[in-house]
């Protein structure tokens, strides 16, 4: 549907909140997912002007893999007057006037871009209150019926975890480290509560107050009130900031916060397990969208480059896990052997060009979406660089590994941790299997290796 078949069908949609004339202006397109786009928009008619938000299903893509659009609109009315802070969902469609499932919200002002809202100082005052604010949220959430919005599924999340792991068929032994774990240290299971999924930096909308609203309620179900609490502190959402809980508050404030607004006890250890397996559904939800990619349904640089994103959940991962500190090293690029046959430049010199005219020409000189994808590229190829700077040597090394543990690939070696026959070598493991991550994230973000803050 173009943008003004698309206008049309809004003021049908939204007929009902204006009254004369009326007019859609200012519709653009903000973003777009693996299965949704988002559309901004102001409704204008006599005396009033109503600023709003379009999500809804991208035509052709799919039903995408979260709450159907009408139960998630059903499940963010039903919070809002459960007294959670969300944008007021002013109609929903199931496709027939849209053409596409889709909702729309009103437009709060606020900021959502993490690493503004985590380093800069105008949002100084707003981040003091931040994690207090993200746990009073999560306990309104958490207190709600269960049978508050009927289609929410539950279901077991490590072997939902576990099932598309296997699903996409791409073996990572530092994954099924943390499988084995997290099956040997369930925590015991709280009563089941709504639980939001994906309440991270990203997802929360804030003001110079603070937590302005509650985002993205595409993964909620039922489950463990804890999963939300693990997921929050995930190291992924704290952009580089040392405190645990979403880069504002340290666990421990948190935890507390989350106490006294919801009288529920947090037992620490199975809020790390459930930090645990969140750091391992990260990493499958970046295999996930970098599959989006490969597989031709929604080729994007940026889901492509989020492939390269997995090895920081692997090293993060091993980190949670029992056993002594990693080993952090550096590398030094050596210089390639034998004659060239290729005339100057060399294929690193031609990449380091390509990434030095998207960097100054690409992204300096544009904006928006289009300034985001020249960044994402333009650290693509610095992979490449780095790659191309430390092959074959990182691969033998791994070789190496695999063959101390009598293994000819991860395959292998995944499959000899899941039937148990590792067991007796754990620590060995785990060391040999982190070297490898090491490796990995020496081209994908040697910065992910530096200690946290």
């Amino acid at each position: 549907m173009a943008a003004p078949d698309l206008a049309g069908a809004l003021l049908v949609l939204l007929a009902h909140e204006v009254e004369g004339d009326a007019r859609i202006d200012d519709l653009r397109r903000l973003s777009g997912g693996a299965s949704r786009e988002t559309w901004s928009f102001d409704l204008r008619a006599p005396g009033t002007t109503h600023e709003l938000i379009l999500q809804r299903l991208r035509p052709g893509g799919g039903a995408g893999s979260g709450l159907p659009l009408g139960t998630e609109a059903a499940l963010v009315r039903a919070a809002g007057e459960h007294g959670v802070p969300v944008a007021r969902v002013m109609a929903s469609d199931d496709g027939a006037i849209l053409g596409t499932p889709g909702m729309v919200t009103e437009r709060l002002a606020g900021e959502t871009i993490a690493r503004r809202l985590l380093r800069d100082a105008e949002w100084s005052d707003a981040r003091t209150r931040l994690g207090a604010q993200v746990a009073e949220a999560a306990a309104v959430i958490h207190a709600m019926p269960i049978d508050a919005v009927v289609g929410l599924a539950s279901g077991d999340q490590l072997d939902q975890c576990r099932m598309l792991l296997d699903g996409l068929a791409e073996p990572h032994p530092a994954f099924e480290l943390g499988v084995r774990w997290l099956e040997a240290h369930r925590p015991v299971p709280s009563a089941p509560a709504i639980v939001h999924g994906d309440l991270r930096m990203g997802n929360l909308l804030v003001d110079h107050g603070g937590l302005r609203a509650v985002l993205d309620w595409e993964l909620a179900h039922v489950g463990d009130a804890l999963e939300d609490l693990g997921w929050f502190c995930v190291r992924a959402w704290r952009f580089g900031s040392p405190l645990e809980a979403g880069g504002v508050a340290t666990r421990a404030a948190l935890v507390d916060a989350y106490v006294a607004a919801s009288g529920r006890s947090v037992d620490p250890q199975a809020l790390r397990w459930w930090e645990v397996l969140g750091t391992l559904k990260w990493g499958a939800i970046c295999m996930l969208q970098a599959w989006g990619h490969l597989s031709g349904a929604t080729r994007s640089v940026e889901l492509a480059t989020i492939g390269r994103r997995v090895c920081e959940n692997e090293w993060d991962l091993l980190g949670l896990l029992p056993g002594g500190p990693l080993l952090r090293v550096s590398t030094t690029p050596a210089p390639s052997p034998g004659p060239v046959l290729h005339d100057r430049p060399s294929v690193a010199e031609l990449v380091e060009a390509a990434r030095e005219w998207v960097e100054a020409d690409v992204r300096d000189g544009t904006e928006g979406r289009l300034a985001f994808d020249a960044r994402v590229a333009a650290n693509a190829l610095r992979m490449v660089e780095r790659e191309l700077a430390l092959e074959p040597g990182l691969t033998r090394a791994h070789a190496t590994r695999l063959a101390e543990l009598g293994c000819a690939d991860d395959g292998a070696l995944v499959g000899r941790i899941r039937s148990g026959e590792l067991d007796d070598r754990a620590e060995e493991v785990r060391t040999l299997v982190a070297a490898s991550v090491h490796d990995k994230l020496l081209v994908a973000n040697p910065g992910w290796l530096a200690p946290e803050g």
